[in-house]
């Protein structure tokens, strides 16, 4: 996956198109993420001796992979990603626009 928890990306589709925020989860298997503030759907909660705040609760949905790119910050935009062995054997991310390291 081209995305990492706590990268900043951008929506690029959807109904929150355009939007940016931070990656709080990601599911390889599903390849889907979950981004702070993008997606956000109504639960229904139960009391429940840990949490005992009833009602209606918004949060975030997953969603597919696809629809986010990673925010290039020198760019100022979303940017592709393309990765790079070092010279020591790492493998990094490097953004396609500016060519700068993302890791």
């Amino acid at each position: 996956m081209h995305v990492k928890k706590g990268d900043t990306v951008v929506v690029i589709s959807g109904k929150d198109k355009g939007k940016t925020g931070k990656v709080l989860g990601v599911f390889p298997k599903k390849q889907r993420v979950i981004v702070e503030g993008i997606n956000m759907v109504k639960k229904h909660q139960k009391p429940t001796p840990k949490m005992q705040q009833a009602g209606i609760m918004d949060m975030e949905a997953p969603i597919h992979v696809s629809n986010v790119m990673v925010y290039d910050s020198k760019a100022k935009s979303g940017t592709r990603i393309r990765y790079k062995k070092l010279e020591d054997g790492k493998k990094v991310r490097v953004s396609v626009k500016t060519g700068e390291v993302i890791d």
